[in-house]
């Protein structure tokens, strides 16, 4: 029988259990020795999952508090001495990395935090100086293979390989490079190898995602001459290089001459690992752990192409020597389809989630071993299935598909020229210097949750909803003119998500109940499935804003989520195009738009935070496969808005450095960008790139409870001032507000805006 293996499994249980109980921890609900144990008992649930649906290689230490690359950092010792001087426990020191830790005291900024390769999840990004000492911190990776052994199940233990550690570190030192500490981290790997030898592990998978990545010739000397020391000191425990998100084109040849005993390659995201095993070959000696299930999409495996796939790997290696594999970590993914109760069979008949991509795999070993699988009742249901969708046309619009093929060049340029409209708009609003805003969201309390709940189950009428929404708008309105914000927002109070809320006054998407996917730490996403045509039949946003700015005489933003960043964070259908789909989502926004700006709003932000997401690895595919459209979707929304009308967007978490021009050609009027986390790196590429369009680099990260104080920010605004034109620099936040709570947002902005005041007076 063919043997099957997980990259790795979803860690936050089929109901977010480890988020609730992470988050009880942080508000002291939870002991550490209860969150110990409830841990163990979820680890223990995923691994007896695998266990029972036949798979193989069932990876351990791929369950996370927070992050795996944060768990690798710990475990390398690499924690610096911020976090140390706090005198927390091991577990209190990590969350401090994680996300920051305040009290009398002490004040520990988090770690940076930035894109997993492209994907929607998030990784802390290591910090490595001269006095990091890489040595074994932790016994996680062993204590759970240990854990799993006592339950009956010898696991593949997963590690973040030396190589992709050290190349997505942030090495503090002006001239030293990931090489100078190739040297320092390799004997705690081999610690690690020797350990694992102990423990008679029989396979260790070592994760390399960068090498999907452009890699230089000095990129590859260094991989190679580190594996080979590495390698050379495995003994007995056979180790799997696991890549994935793409092909391995640079290193092909080299990695395959490395003693490793398997390699697993990703045959979804990557179809040029085809090419290369044929072209090339591959070694006798080694097993091909083959990703074949997708593990960042949720539609039904499409059997025929699959096996098609299979049959031309195994026309170069033994079926013996294939394992099938997802094509990467099914964290990318929700847990189960059986638990979205409300969804009708017709459209959960589509999906596969990550326990469903376990029957996937088993099935689709069967049929890879028998000669005429195409007479299998499972191979037929499966494209029985495939079929009905590709032929349904429940959300198909024609009038949609009619205006996107009659587009032409002048629909993607809005005139007059930047330069024109951007006096137009100083002179219109009025704002005084360093005009001081946030992002968007404010705080959603319980209590604001609940009330959308309420309304979501029909318990109170769209009236009281609304009532109650508005009067929360109307608060909020007071307290953003009390503080003394130049530019105010509605708060997103009746948004359950950025991207979800815009999904669900949409036609042609879908939505689940339960299918949450980790974004970044507790935090979790339940994107929307794009399952047809994209189309606005009604104003979405228009009557909580133009409320809003009723009650004020201060400009209050228009508040939407640009197309890319819909269609990045939605699951997007299969059987189009994804510029085509960025381009529906672009007319629906615009729509919109264009409705706001009818009644009387004159600031309109437009956010792209996931612009960056699915831009391809590898810089040769940059324009050709994304940027071609995507810039012109996010154009098309606001090519038509009238001069005197200022348009804004904003990114965050992300590195946004090698598409600066790129993001400037987007045309916006002001661009906020994340910049505290990342020491503020942004401002010298945007200097570098003369960049053209006003700015509001963020001044506190919003993703730590830490509240800033009014000199911190106006150091930090110093810094800015130096650097950018004055007269083009706005005050703001990271991020939006919706995860803080009032108690920290109220005094870090009271903070925000007397720093800014405090510079007007000094500057003026």
């Amino acid at each position: 029988m063919q043997l099957l293996s997980t990259v790795g499994y979803p860690r936050i249980g089929a109901q977010r259990e480890l988020k609730k109980w992470v988050e009880s921890y942080f508000n002291e609900k939870l002991s550490k020795e209860e969150l110990l144990q409830k841990a163990a008992e979820l680890r223990k649930q995923h691994w007896s999952l695998q266990a029972e649906k036949g798979v193989s290689f069932i990876p351990s230490n791929d369950f996370s508090f927070y992050d795996t690359f944060l768990d690798t950092a710990f475990l390398l010792n690499v924690i610096p001495d911020s976090y140390r001087k706090l005198g927390l426990d091991d577990l209190g020191t990590y969350f401090a990395m994680a996300k920051g830790y305040q009290d009398a005291q002490n004040d520990a900024k988090a770690l940076p935090m930035k894109k997993w390769f492209n994907t929607n999840y998030h990784y802390m990004v290591p910090m490595i100086s001269d006095n990091t000492k890489f040595m074994l911190n932790s016994r996680k990776p062993f204590a759970e293979y240990v854990e799993a052994l006592g339950l009956g199940i010898k696991t593949k233990p997963v590690l973040i390989g030396p190589f992709t550690f050290l190349k997505l570190s942030k090495i503090n030192h002006g001239t030293k490079t990931y090489r100078d500490y190739t040297e320092d981290i390799l004997p705690v790997y081999e610690q690690i190898l020797n350990e694992f030898n102990e423990l008679k592990a029989d396979y260790l998978q070592i994760d390399e995602p960068i090498l999907v990545t452009d890699l230089t010739a000095e990129d590859i000397e260094i991989f190679q001459s580190m594996y080979k020391k590495l390698l050379s000191k495995k003994k007995n425990v056979k180790i799997l290089l696991q890549t994935y998100f793409g092909d391995v084109r640079d290193i092909y040849e080299k990695l395959i001459a490395l003693d490793f005993d398997a390699i697993g390659l990703d045959f979804v995201e990557g179809p040029r690992n085809l090419e290369l095993i044929k072209q090339y070959g591959f070694p006798k000696d080694k097993v091909l752990f083959a990703g074949v299930v997708n593990g960042k999409n949720i539609w039904r495996n499409h059997y025929g192409d699959t096996l098609k796939k299979l049959d031309g790997i195994a026309d170069s290696i033994e079926k013996t020597r294939i394992v099938l594999n997802t094509s990467c970590s099914l964290l990318h993914v929700p847990y189960t389809v059986k638990n979205e109760t409300e969804l009708a069979e017709k459209y959960k008949i589509h999906f596969a989630f990550a326990q469903e991509k376990l029957d996937e795999l088993r099935e689709l070993a069967e049929l890879f071993h028998e000669q005429s699988f195409e007479q299998n009742e499972r191979y037929l249901s499966n494209q029985r299935i495939i079929k009905e969708k590709l032929e349904n046309k429940e959300y198909g619009y024609e009038d949609v598909r009619k205006e996107i093929g009659s587009l032409t060049e002048s629909d993607f340029q809005r005139k007059p020229a930047f330069a024109e409209r951007i006096e137009l708009q100083k002179n219109a609003l009025n704002l005084p210097l360093l005009p001081t805003t946030t992002i968007g969201s404010f705080p959603q309390t319980s209590e604001i949750r609940e009330l959308r709940k309420q309304y979501k189950n029909q318990e109170i009428s769209y009236e009281q909803y609304q009532e109650t929404i508005k009067q929360k708008i109307t608060e909020l309105i007071q307290l953003q003119e009390k503080i003394g914000l130049d530019v105010l927002v509605h708060g997103e109070f009746e948004r359950n998500d950025m991207v979800e809320y815009f999904g669900e006054n949409l036609a042609g998407f879908l939505f689940t109940r339960n299918a949450w996917v980790q974004s970044y730490g507790t935090r979790c996403v339940k994107p929307p499935i794009i399952f047809g045509d994209v189309r606005r039949n009604k104003a979405i946003t228009v009557d909580y804003i133009a409320y809003a700015q009723s009650l004020t005489h201060k400009p209050v933003k228009g508040m939407l989520t640009g197309p890319v960043t819909i269609l990045n964070w939605s699951f997007p259908r299969e059987d189009l195009g994804l510029g085509e789909i960025a381009y529906q989502i672009a007319l629906a926004i615009k729509a919109e738009v264009m409705d706001l700006e009818a009644k009387g709003i004159k600031i309109i932000q437009i956010d792209e935070a996931a612009l960056r997401e699915k831009l391809p690895l590898r810089k040769k595919d940059w324009h050709d496969e994304y940027l071609c459209w995507a810039i012109k979707a996010f154009r098309l929304v606001h090519s038509t808005v009238k001069p005197h009308t200022q348009i804004h967007t904003h990114m965050c978490y992300s590195e946004f450095e090698d598409i600066i021009k790129e993001i400037d050609d987007m045309d916006a009027d002001v661009i906020t960008f994340e910049a505290a986390r990342s020491d503020l790196s942004i401002i010298d590429v945007l200097n570098a790139n003369h960049f053209r369009t006003e700015v509001g680099p963020g001044v506190y990260d919003i993703h730590s409870p830490r509240v800033p104080g009014q000199e911190e920010i106006e150091e930090i605004l110093m810094k800015m001032v130096h650097k950018l034109d004055l007269k083009k620099l706005w005050v703001n936040p990271d991020c939006g507000l919706k995860t803080r709570g009032m108690e920290e947002t109220v005094p870090s902005l009271q903070h925000m805006v007397a720093a800014a005041k405090e510079l007007r007076k000094k500057l003026l």
